[in-house]
């Protein structure tokens, strides 16, 4: 089949030592049945080759249960990594094994799984369980398991050479043209080819010793080119959405330059003629155009897998895995950010020409005026964060049947990530204000301040008051790059003990199988430390938005888990299967605290062609070493509706904005910021107790026709004491709107100005938001699957798959007693990337008897509204029409493959061969690049790929 779900058919019945007896995901104890009592989707490696994909992001992306994380397409806020979130609940609470063992954590800047660690050409199938698993796998399993299962059994050889771009037509609404051409923006042309990826992979495997060993030796390159956001129309210029209408956006951050006088009041820029102005949206700065759209990358995987029958009890295997991944995130260039800090300039600056002095009113010998500067290093070019990830991952064990009853696991796993980062282009704030800082050295000489005093013996005029006056000199002095490293490690021990006590005779009367058994000890360890260097840690680099600080921890944790299976009846009127399975999981942390997880499930088959199953379970999550020992640091969020209090006419009240802190004097007169990007102090916290959880699942299995597959599945998991920081957004609202003394206790507004954006901690403006143990998450809906094999005569066969999931409900509280709200079927601000109510794809492949497969796949998401359409006043807010939704999308993909000879296959996929642009929205919250979700849609038209694969 091309796509086997959970619920695929049941195993006609026999004897349980008749057949192999296996281990599927979800479940420790070794059984014929195929499938448990949660649902599991299931890709196998035919599937995988049919999506036309070739990474392991793209492909889960593809599963109505996963939404948008971190990927490929995400520059501003990248961590180089690619993450996968089920149902929503975050990618910290979804668990990523390779067969059936973790992988080390991430990254040091994100502790969650790094697919890039995957090689997508050596996998066997995926195995994907939502709800809680921590019973079974242990903590972080809160969402559910991701489980890839490598081929470990290869035997030949094998290459596989695939190379695939990206072709658009650009189809330019009018409002997009109208907004690009009111400001002077070239828009592209068609894209032929771009955003190339070549990937190459060598696959060795063989038997030994008369078949009592394999091995298998795989090595794989892969490169992507980069796009940037100027190469489509859409994401041409930052667009924001007023009255209804497009226009081309941008930051204060401007280019020559916007500089807002505190002395003596006045917003002025300056044309690149020279000539001085008032400030006005015609000045923005379009940061898009330098903007990765699509990182570029560079990655090298290797991965040995080998086992060895050394007695009829005892197998020896193991594995070792090691990827290198280096990319760039590259955004718009560095510069004086308005508001990071006041200078004051001086009568006596000889860079200032007559018509400075005039607008600054600096005519007076010794007179000054404080200056909020914004100026963009478009000399210097974009800000780049340069990453490489290297990770290490060793598995060694040894497994066997004691006899035919019992069977034995123990096996010790040690895996690594290194991190490096080297991030390119940036200012440095200290030497800024010295560069700024110019005098008259005597002689006629504009000098630094600090050169003429001898401080800062290196230091160069930056020349910002005439056009073209920068220098190369003054850029090699402001210009400095920023230094990170680190690591996570994980160890783990485990040993565990599988038994069938059928012939014991402990088993039901009305059965014939009997009691199943699994369980054991696992001890885990988890370290982690990041290292910056002293322009990270101080937040001396202009375009971080504060200091990066390191941060080192580890902890362990000691588990002691079991299982158990017991049929109740088999074989009897209306009870072809009834049985019962339970496990439990008690975990002993050196940071205190301890958790008990258990899980309970039912099986009911009362024919063969149906089934009905139900699940109930607690996870549990303990903080990771991030959220504990994090220092509180100076960050950004995103508010795309930006401060109620700023602006001449402020959209909230005094009254309301005195409670955050506005004056009488400063209301009217609180100037927002046009980005969106607002300060706050973000942070861990030691005292972090486990995240809970209870998922409940209900499903139904039909086969109602031979090769006819149908599951139906309710699922609802609610997740208390979630670990986070209430959003900035959410406590200004509660603040505003009640008055919360805890709340409006957050909130610092700026001293000088009584803005959220300007100044730095603590006389500058932001709100504190620190990891706290919150309230709860909680998701429910219902999954849908069918799989139908059809017989042509003659003419092969036509394979259907259908999985579709509707969600009911996405509920949270930020924190308690705030009040929930429901984000199914919204996006925004709060809510975050959509939360579409219907996802669905539907694959139809024809097998021909002529070496030949097409295949042909429907994609839909479902419109999404605007977070302020909600009649829930935790949400609701006004809204320009523009964005009030995103429309539903329908991508189709069409594959084809031909044998060409017994050892030759090769292949090709269209995905979007429609070039469907993606819905547009304002930047703002989520994982937002180019005006769109890019992890959510297809942002770069169609993708064309090519695969060679050759087997001997």
């Amino acid at each position: 089949m091309v796509l086997a779900f959970g619920g695929g058919m049941i195993l006609a019945s026999g004897s349980a030592f008749a057949q192999e007896r296996v281990e599927i995901t979800g479940s420790r104890i070794k059984t014929v049945q195929t499938e448990g009592t949660s649902p599991v989707v299931v890709l196998g490696k035919e599937a995988i080759q049919l999506e036309g994909v070739r990474n392991a992001e793209q492909l889960l992306n593809n599963l109505p249960q996963v939404f948008a994380d971190q990927g490929g397409s995400v520059s501003n806020g990248a961590t180089g990594a690619a993450t996968v979130n089920l149902r929503n609940l975050g990618s910290n609470r979804t668990l990523v094994l390779v067969n059936g063992r973790r992988l080390p954590g991430g990254s040091p800047r994100d502790i969650s799984t790094d697919l890039n660690q995957i090689p997508v050409s050596l996998i066997k199938r995926v195995e994907i369980l939502t709800g809680g698993a921590s019973a079974i796998y242990g903590s972080d399993a809160v969402a559910g398991v991701v489980n890839f299962i490598l081929d470990d059994k290869f035997e030949g050889v094998q290459i596989d050479l695939n190379h695939e771009f990206y072709n658009h037509s650009q189809h330019t609404s009018q409002g997009v043209k109208d907004a690009n051409t009111a400001r002077n923006f070239a828009l592209p042309g068609d894209v032929g080819a771009d955003g190339k990826v070549t990937d190459f992979s060598l696959t060795l495997g063989g038997n030994f010793a008369d078949g009592k060993g394999n091995a298998v030796l795989f090595f794989a390159h892969k490169t992507e080119d980069a796009v940037t956001e100027d190469k489509r129309d859409f994401s041409n210029c930052a667009l924001t959405a007023a009255g209804g209408t497009w226009t081309c956006g941008g930051s204060s951050t401007a280019f020559p330059g916007r500089f807002i006088d505190l002395t003596n009041g006045g917003d002025w820029s300056m044309a690149t003629d020279g000539s001085i102005h008032p400030f006005g949206a015609a000045d923005q700065y379009n940061y898009a155009p330098s903007n990765y759209f699509q990182r570029p990358s560079d990655r090298y995987s290797v991965q040995a897998l080998a086992h060895y029958d050394i007695a009829d009890y005892a197998r020896v295997y193991g594995e070792f895995g090691f990827h290198d991944d280096h990319t760039v995130a590259q955004i718009a260039p560095s510069g004086i950010f308005l508001g990071g800090f006041v200078t004051t300039v001086s009568a006596d600056n000889p860079l200032l020409n007559q018509a400075w002095k005039d607008t600054l009113n600096l005519n007076a010998p010794g007179s000054t005026a404080d200056l909020f500067i914004g100026r963009r290093n478009v000399e210097g070019g974009g800000r780049q964060d340069d990453i490489r990830h290297s990770s290490y991952r060793g598995v060694i064990g040894v497994k066997g049947d004691i006899s035919d009853a019992w069977s034995y696991d123990v096996s010790a796993l040690v895996g690594k990530v290194l991190f490096q980062e080297v991030y390119h282009n940036d200012f440095s704030n200290t030497r800024l204000l010295r560069a700024l800082d110019v005098v008259d050295d005597g002689t006629g000489n504009a000098v630094c301040r600090s050169f003429l005093d001898g401080s800062d013996p290196n230091c160069v005029p930056y020349n910002i008051w005439t056009p073209g006056g920068v220098t190369p000199a003054s850029l090699a002095y402001l210009q400095t790059p920023g230094f990170q490293k680190g690591f996570t490690s994980t160890e783990v021990i485990n040993a565990s003990i599988n038994g069938d006590l059928t012939g014991y005779g402990v088993k039901s009367p009305w059965a014939k199988s009997g009691l199943g058994l699994a369980f054991g000890v696992e001890h885990r360890t988890e370290e982690m430390e990041l290292t910056t260097d002293q322009a990270f840690t101080t937040g001396d680099l202009a375009g971080q938005g504060g200091p990066t600080i390191g941060v080192a921890g580890a902890f362990d944790v000691t588990d002691i888990f079991t299982e158990a299976r017991m049929p109740i009846v088999e074989k009897a009127p209306w009870a072809e299967l009834l049985a019962l399975n339970a496990s439990y999981r008690y975990s002993d942390y050196s940071t205190g605290k301890k958790t008990s997880t258990w899980g309970v499930g039912l099986e009911w088959a009362p024919i063969n062609e149906m089934k009905v199953r139900a699940s109930a379970q607690r996870a549990s999550r303990a903080a990771n070493i991030i959220e504990l020992f994090s220092q509180a640091a100076l960050g950004l969020y995103d508010n795309e509706t930006g401060d109620p209090c700023a602006g001449a006419a402020p959209e909230a009240t005094l009254e309301q904005c005195a409670r955050t802190g506005v004056t009488a004097a400063q209301y009217g007169h609180i100037l927002g910021n046009p980005a969106g990007q607002y300060n706050a102090v973000f942070g861990g916290n030691t005292q972090l107790n486990p995240e809970t959880s209870k998922s409940w699942t209900l499903g139904f299995v039909i086969n109602p026709i031979r090769d006819m597959n149908l599951t139906l599945d309710w699922f609802h998991i609610r997740v208390d004491d979630i670990i986070g920081n209430i959003p900035p957004t959410a406590i200004l609202n509660d603040c505003l709107n009640t008055g919360n003394a805890f709340t409006c206790g957050l909130i610092h507004r700026s001293e000088l100005t009584g803005d959220l954006w300007t100044g730095v901690v603590p006389d500058g403006g932001y709100i504190n938001a620190t990891n706290l143990n919150l309230s709860f998450k909680e998701t429910e809906g219902l999954d849908f699957g069918a799989d139908y094999s059809l017989k042509l005569e003659g003419m092969g066969r036509l394979d259907f798959a259908f999985k579709g999931t509707w969600l009911k409900k996405f509920e949270a509280e930020d924190a308690p007693g705030f009040g929930s709200y429901d984000c199914a079927g919204y996006y925004g601000a709060t809510c975050g990337t959509p939360a579409p109510k219907w996802r669905h794809s539907l694959r139809t492949t024809w097998r021909s008897p002529w070496n030949v497969d097409l295949s042909l796949n429907w994609r839909h998401i479902d419109q999404v509204k605007n977070e302020g359409l909600s009649s829930d006043p935790h949400l609701n807010i006004t809204t320009d029409p523009l964005v009030s939704k995103l429309k539903a999308v329908d991508y189709f993909d069409i594959a084809a493959s031909y044998k060409a000879t017994k050892n030759i296959t090769l292949s090709a996929a269209v995905n979007n061969i429609l070039d469907t642009d993606p819905p547009l929205r304002n930047n703002g919250a989520g994982f937002v690049n180019g005006n769109t979700y890019p992890v959510v849609y297809d942002a770069l038209g169609r993708r064309i790929s090519l695969t060679l694969n050759a087997k001997f």
